[in-house]
């Protein structure tokens, strides 16, 4: 059942354990113009994003596919029907879950796009696998495309995993929030705000942030732990603007980790076959340390 590099994104939206939640896994809101692109070209719907490695995709596709196979419910709906029905675009959102150990921390993972797209497929599940395969539990955020209503659903997204941790098997203390380019920039509106957007109530402050590759300036003294990513020839996020960030976090008492690379671009996802590959495993070791 698992899929493979020469499928298509037609196989995607009607594999059996997939199909009744295939199309949030997709970039666009509407995909079925790119049914026919076979996986190994899935680079060419996400044009924002570099070093979409094909390998990389489809291993966590099929990681997703194992864990639904093993009778894990691997997609959550965070909005109840009233909320769809205000705005039917909140039927395009949604949580894809790869679980880790029983009980263990939980990340929520924002992927870029700009806010025209969402680069799910290279930027989030690739991202959650790995995190899965530490033992820790990852949620990927299909969030509705714009910027207000994207920081919205992550606020409501963050709710839902923290009032259902029980029910997830996840540990409500000492979560982290990921997000890259146009997701980075949701996470830093969430915690600016308190996490606290769309009517959801003063959450929790994340354990750490994992900020890559946005040119967000934002900042305060009650920013959580921040691990920074960024490389020196991004042509999208403006490195300046990014240290700027890093040095006003550090003179207000916030404990950042930067990490610049010479030659990986912008949306590299885990930055196979760059100088950026690894850098997962370092966030992750960043967001433990702080964790309570």
């Amino acid at each position: 059942m698992h899929l493979t590099p020469v499928d298509r994104i037609a196989d995607v939206v009607s594999h059996p354990l997939l199909a009744t939640f295939a199309e949030r896994l997709l970039p666009s809101d509407d995909n079925r113009p790119y049914y026919d692109t076979r996986l190994n070209g899935v680079g060419s719907l996400m044009p924002y994003h570099t070093h979409v490695n094909t390998r990389v995709v489809v291993d966590a596709l099929n990681h997703l596919i194992d864990q639904a196979a093993q009778g894990h419910a691997v997609f959550h709906e965070f909005y109840p029907a009233i909320r769809k029905n205000e705005d039917s675009a909140r039927r395009r959102t949604g949580l894809i879950f790869y679980r880790g150990k029983l009980g263990a921390p939980f990340a929520i993972i924002c992927p870029g796009g700009g806010f025209v797209y969402v680069g799910t497929l290279h930027e989030g599940l690739p991202i959650a696998s790995a995190i899965s395969k530490k033992g820790l539990n990852a949620f990927v955020l299909r969030y509705r495309i714009g910027e207000a209503m994207a920081t919205e659903d992550l606020a409501i997204a963050t709710a839902f995993v923290l009032e259902n941790a029980d029910e997830l098997g996840v540990d409500r203390n000492g979560y982290s929030l990921w997000g890259a380019s146009a997701g980075a920039r949701m996470v830093g509106n969430a915690v600016l705000n308190g996490v606290r957007l769309g009517g959801t109530g003063n959450l929790p402050r994340p354990a750490a942030v994992v900020i890559a590759y946005t040119g967000q300036a934002a900042w305060s003294e009650d920013f959580p732990p921040a691990f920074i990513i960024v490389s020196a020839d991004d042509p999208i996020a403006n490195v300046a603007t990014v240290e700027r960030r890093v040095e006003s976090l550090k003179r207000a008492g916030v404990e950042v980790e930067y990490h610049k690379y010479a030659r990986a671009g912008h949306g590299f996802g885990l930055g196979v076959g760059t100088e950026a590959e690894g850098w997962v495993e370092d966030a992750i070791r960043f967001w433990i340390a702080h964790r309570p």
